[in-house]
């Protein structure tokens, strides 16, 4: 087996939901991803700590898809600006070519409870990361937490709409109907 190869990482996470799919996420063990994407077990573990990690790695990007944005924004910020600074980041961290992808991972996770469990704990830990992020950047609370609470929201509506499979339409363009819709909620007729 190779040592080493470019591009390692994306192939065993390829290679594993592959298998999720096929074999399904509880009878597929470590050792089948490592021999069937052509690499050593202790090489599949220098990438990932266990299978589950397949389907969550990233979670510090993912988190600070949604931070910078807010901490790149000048002072005084409204909070709602904030929210749309944010979700604009995550749309350009899902391009269409993440779709399949994603719609597959998604398959994986809803098939197996303590899989929706963690996405779910995912979310959870973005909007008190989300919140803390708000907070230090100057939104007083409830308006912090509210905000936080708000972008999770819409982009799991807008992440759950992206994926079905008879959508076609950029990320971003969905998290903007999503926010437009959460607006006329708020502030009817502007």
């Amino acid at each position: 087996m190779v040592r080493w190869q470019p591009g390692t990482r994306e192939r065993l996470q390829g290679t594993a939901l592959q298998l999720f799919t096929e074999h399904g996420y509880d009878e597929t063990t470590v050792a089948e991803i490592a021999a069937a994407a052509d690499v050593t077990e202790r090489t599949f573990f220098r990438h990932f700590a266990d299978k589950r990690e397949v389907l969550f790695a990233g979670q510090d990007d993912f988190l600070g898809m949604f931070s910078a944005p807010v901490e790149d924004a000048p002072a005084g910020t409204p909070p709602f600006e904030l929210v749309r600074r944010a979700l604009d980041a995550a749309a350009a961290f899902f391009p269409d070519d993440r779709r399949a992808w994603s719609r597959t991972r998604q398959r994986v996770i809803d098939a197996v409870p303590a899989l929706g469990e963690r996405e779910l704990g995912k979310l959870a830990n973005l909007k008190v990361h989300l919140g803390a992020t708000l907070r230090t950047h100057g939104v007083a609370e409830p308006a912090a937490t509210i905000a936080a609470e708000t972008a999770v929201t819409v982009f799991h509506l807008s992440f759950a709409r992206w994926i079905a499979e008879d959508e076609d339409r950029d990320f971003g363009t969905i998290v903007h109907e999503r926010l437009d819709a959460l607006a006329e909620v708020v502030h009817p007729g502007r």
